[in-house]
């Protein structure tokens, strides 16, 4: 019984909200979404793959693409659609990079481990204003970039890797299939609102 009651006292001064969205606030921390309320559709056309292509980098982009569009779907309260004309936004992303990064070798210089990188640029947009959502972040301390309202947005660049280690069994495809996931969940992140 005491218990209870220490419990009952402790929660009735806890600095609880309620906010006139209907979202708690506890602490700083707050049930709103991550992701902005405005906008309900996205648009996600095929990437663009500008990375040099042989062997399981073939149809990188697609992989990517379909990654990318199952995280939205999962993670974000954003819908999917097929179509530009019926959607709130558009996510644009080019593949420009997809380097190996050999990690270890053998006696015979053959390659036991490597990471596959796989670097993006992309441009998130409001398609009624036209304003672009995804800003390139700044390091700490950094002065902030004055850029010409009529010029292009700057992309966001993104890198991610996937490891493989032939002894296991890995290989360059396994490798690409975890960077296109840790890829998908690193640009759904960048969709994220600014704290």
């Amino acid at each position: 019984m005491r218990y209870h009651l220490l419990v009952l006292v402790f929660v009735s001064v806890l600095p609880i909200g309620c906010t006139s969205d209907g979202h708690i606030q506890i602490f700083g921390y707050s049930t709103r979404p991550l992701y902005d309320e405005r906008y309900k559709t996205i648009y996600v056309p095929v990437f663009q793959n500008r990375a040099f292509q042989s062997g399981p980098l073939r149809g990188l982009e697609n992989e990517l693409t379909l990654a990318v569009q199952r995280q939205i779907e999962q993670v974000t309260n954003y819908k999917v659609v097929s179509y530009r004309e019926g959607a709130d936004t558009e996510l644009l992303v080019t593949i420009i990079n997809t380097p190996q990064a050999i990690f270890n070798r053998n006696q015979l210089n053959e390659v036991r481990g490597s990471d596959m990188v796989v670097q993006v640029e992309l441009v998130w947009r409001d398609l009624h204003t036209g304003e672009i959502l995804s800003k390139p972040a700044l390091s700490p301390g950094a002065l902030p970039i004055v850029i010409d309202p009529n010029a292009p947005a700057p992309p966001v660049i993104l890198t991610t890797t996937g490891r493989y280690i032939l002894e296991l069994g890995e290989s360059q495809a396994t490798a690409l299939q975890r960077a296109c996931k840790q890829m998908a969940v690193e640009i759904v992140s960048a969709m994220e609102k600014p704290w």
